[in-house]
C-alpha cells in the first residue's frame, strides 16, 4: 500500500503530520511531493522534505493521495503539474483521494467536483458550491473514492475513516 501526499510551502502542519503518521502506523508506505527538491516549511515552520517532484508522479503507482490544509493548497493550485496529477488520481476512481480544509481548492482547478458531496474549509465554501459541489456542513464527508475534511479539528475522524476505507480498498 502507498500514499501520497502532495505539499507546498504553507501547509498546515497538523494536516500533513498527522496522516503521515497515521498512515505509517498502518504499514502504509507515505510519500511527500513538492514542487521543487528543497525542504518545504508549514504554517507552524516545520519542515519537511519531499521524496518526488509532482511532474515526477505517477499516480498507477499509489493507492491514496492526500491534499492537507493551509495556503500551500492555493499555491499548488497554480501548479499545472498538480491539477493533472489531482485530476488523475480523483478520475482514477480506484485511488482513495482525500482533500483536507483548503485542499479541495486543488479539486476546484482539476475540474473534479461537479455533483460530488463535499465538505471543506468554511472558507471556501462558496467556492466548492460554485465548482458543482454540493457542499455539506459536517467535519467529514465520503462520495466514493473521495473523502473531504472540513479541517484540523475532524483530523481524527478523517484517519479512522481514510485507514478503514484502504484496508477494505473502497
Amino acid at each position: 500500500m502507498k500514499a501520497l501526499i502532495l505539499a507546498a510551502d504553507g501547509f498546515e502542519d497538523l494536516t500533513v503530520f498527522l496522516p503521515w503518521y497515521r498512515l505509517r502506523e498502518e504499514g502504509v508506505e507515505v510519500r511527500l511531493a513538492g514542487p521543487m527538491m528543497h525542504a518545504l516549511t508549514g504554517l507552524h515552520g516545520y519542515q519537511i522534505e519531499p521524496d518526488i517532484r509532482i511532474h515526477e508522479v505517477n499516480p498507477a503507482e499509489f493507492d491514496a493521495l492526500i491534499i492537507p490544509d493551509g495556503p500551500a493548497a492555493e499555491r499548488l493550485r497554480l501548479l499545472e503539474e498538480a491539477v493533472d496529477v489531482t485530476r488523475t488520481f480523483v478520475q482514477d476512481g480506484g485511488t482513495r483521494v482525500a482533500a483536507i480544509g483548503h485542499g479541495p481548492q486543488l479539486l476546484i482547478s482539476a475540474g473534479v467536483l461537479d455533483g460530488r458531496s463535499v465538505t471543506c474549509d468554511p472558507g471556501i465554501r462558496d467556492d466548492v458550491r460554485a465548482a458543482g459541489a454540493i457542499y455539506r456542513d459536517e467535519g467529514v464527508v465520503r462520495d466514493g473514492n473521495l473523502i473531504t475534511v472540513r479541517g484540523r479539528d475532524d483530523l481524527p475522524s478523517f484517519c479512522r475513516l481514510f485507514v478503514a476505507k484502504l484496508a477494505v480498498g473502497v
